[in-house]
């Protein structure tokens, strides 16, 4: 299990708090109701520096996690880049994961959410590979759950924020009771939706298959950067409903997630997938990927946000 590792600052609305002295009360709003937004980002070390990969594109969803549960945002896009960046820098981290959580405080008594102010914290620490170490190049074995993924319309599925990670907690804890590394829910249609914190990916003939939005899970980013350097590769991209089944027939399948990266799946329900080791396009879409987030292959698509640049730049600013 992966425990948080202390660092010694964070960010909070402008100011740096000692790690120790980020606090909330027991009766803010979110602690009560789980009305928080965040995001996952990781910072990779690069030759360049610290670099964090897709950091806009994660608080433009941030962003728009908290436009759809009716918070205003106190700061701009520009404003959290620069305090992402900040906050990295502070902790002298080459490399990092990093959550920004905007949360609201204490005041509202009830489910009306108003009387409660909008705060923003972003803490950063090190984190290695999220479903273990040797993960990423041996995969994991997964099951599929007994716990269902949300329906559309009933919460917001698109929404990064706090309450819809019950339904995930359930799905890793009893993927981790019964002997399993992580955990595959189906949506209300019985039709494949994403683990308890990743989206999924199916090779079979090889084609690249994965789920579509439907509302029962969350618009992946590191999912759409499976998908765009799948497709920059030649190689056949189709979203659409999966039957559980695909998975158990498949070539490979592997799962992608900020944490997660591109962890291959090495088995399902005890079925083993293909000759039960990372498959080819599997690895090759990882290595594609890693290169980028850790500098090594151009940055076609500006995918890095490079900490020290980004620092200077406000400095001149």
């Amino acid at each position: 299990m992966a425990k948080i590792s202390e660092t010694g600052w964070i960010w909070h609305d402008g100011e740096f708090l000692k790690w120790a002295d980020a606090q909330v009360h027991v009766l803010s709003h979110s602690m009560q109701f789980g009305s928080s937004a965040f995001e996952g980002i990781r910072c990779y070390s690069t030759p360049a520096g610290p670099a964090i990969f897709r950091l806009e594109d994660h608080l433009r969803r941030l962003i728009n996690s908290i436009k759809i549960y009716r918070m205003e945002s106190p700061y701009s896009l520009d404003d959290l880049v620069a305090a992402c960046c900040e906050v990295v820098e502070k902790n002298e981290m080459d490399s990092c994961y990093i959550r920004p959580m905007v949360l609201r405080g204490y005041g509202a008594a009830g489910m009306v959410p108003y009387d409660s102010p909008i705060e923003v914290y972003i803490p950063c620490w090190p984190w290695g590979a999220y479903l273990g170490d040797g993960a990423l190049e041996n995969g994991v074995d997964a099951c599929i759950s007994s716990w269902n993924r949300v329906a559309p319309n009933t919460i917001p599925a698109m929404a990064k924020v706090a309450g819809n990670y019950l339904g995930g907690q359930l799905i890793k804890m009893e993927a981790l009771a019964n002997g399993y590394a992580e955990g595959i829910a189906l949506g209300p249609g019985g039709m494949i939706s994403e683990g308890s914190g990743q989206n999924v990916f199916i090779v079979q003939g090889g084609a690249v298959f994965t789920p579509p939005i439907d509302g029962t899970m969350l618009t992946g980013i590191t999912r759409d950067t499976m998908l765009t350097l799948a497709r920059e590769s030649g190689l056949p991209v189709i979203e659409k409903p999966l039957a559980r089944e695909m998975l158990y027939a498949a070539d490979e399948v592997f799962f992608t997630g900020t944490a997660a990266e591109v962890t291959p799946v090495r088995s399902v329900d005890r079925i083993t997938v293909g000759n039960g080791k990372p498959g080819p396009i599997t690895l090759q879409l990882q290595r594609l990927f890693l290169d980028v987030a850790k500098g090594v292959a151009p940055d076609t698509h500006g995918w890095l946000t490079n900490v020290r640049a980004e620092r200077a730049s406000a400095a001149r600013g």
